[in-house]
């Protein structure tokens, strides 16, 4: 779906019903490297215009109050891509953090990352830890950075997991149930996202929060993630509040 996004932003923010917010959103940031090659310049050069636009996004849902927000940063997939727009993802997320990381401190953001990064590099991996521990204790909007993240390694750790604890005793396999499940997601005490928004013109989920994403209100855009903005992030706000969302009821 594509509107007419050079609409003012005041007369979208009116239209929006702030007592039917959505509680979680999840955002594919999807299209770094066509935005960059539509304009002859390197797919890195992509990821970088694409950067810009996370504390924009964040900013626009702190602004409306949003409580949680997941951006798909880096996939498990992601590691088979040529190995210099790799290290060029990595060298992305340091400047990232020593960018902007205190202006989201200082906007109470509480960052938390979901995935397995045991698996980066060291510098990228001392920033992320830095990020977490300063904005521990932070009251404001919840940012999940879903980095080395797959759902299916996500689940699969769940049931790994769970196994293990049911070996040591410490829960009962009788008990186990579907919030047990959301226990072990990196999502843990977290609700599940309501509206999941993918700019680029592709329609999939490419496994972003698969478990999570059960009864999830979809948004797509053909907009590439270096062009999305903040109207295009509150007309799909606006979208969602119009859907009638039944979860399997009448």
């Amino acid at each position: 779906m594509e509107e007419d996004m050079t609409e003012n932003i005041s007369k979208i923010l009116s239209e929006i019903d702030t007592e039917n917010l959505p509680v979680h959103i999840g955002i594919i940031m999807d299209g770094n490297g066509r935005w960059a090659k539509q304009r002859g310049l390197p797919r890195h050069l992509g990821h970088q215009e694409g950067m810009k636009k996370v504390v924009q996004i964040v900013e626009a849902c702190n602004e409306i109050e949003i409580n949680n927000l997941t951006l798909y940063a880096f996939s498990t997939e992601n590691w088979k891509r040529p190995s210099i727009e790799v290290e060029a993802l990595m060298n992305l997320l340091v400047v990232f953090v020593r960018k902007e990381l205190q202006r989201l401190h200082e906007n109470n953001v509480k960052i938390k990352i979901l995935g397995d990064i045991s698996k980066l590099p060291e510098v990228p991996l001392r920033e992320v830890h830095r990020a977490v521990e300063l904005t521990s204790d932070n009251s404001g909007m919840t940012l999940n950075i879903a980095l080395n993240y797959g759902g299916r390694q996500e689940i699969t750790k769940a049931v790994i997991d769970i196994l293990t604890d049911v070996n040591k005793g410490n829960i009962n396999i009788d008990g186990i149930d579907e919030k047990t499940i959301s226990e072990y997601l990196y999502t843990k005490g977290q609700p599940d996202p309501d509206l999941i928004i993918r700019p680029s013109g592709e329609l999939r989920l490419s496994n972003f929060l698969i478990y999570q994403a059960a009864y999830s209100e979809f948004w797509f855009s053909d907009v590439l993630w270096p062009d999305f903005n903040a109207n295009h992030l509150y007309r799909a706000i606006v979208d969602y509040q119009k859907r009638n969302r039944r979860f399997g009821g009448i």
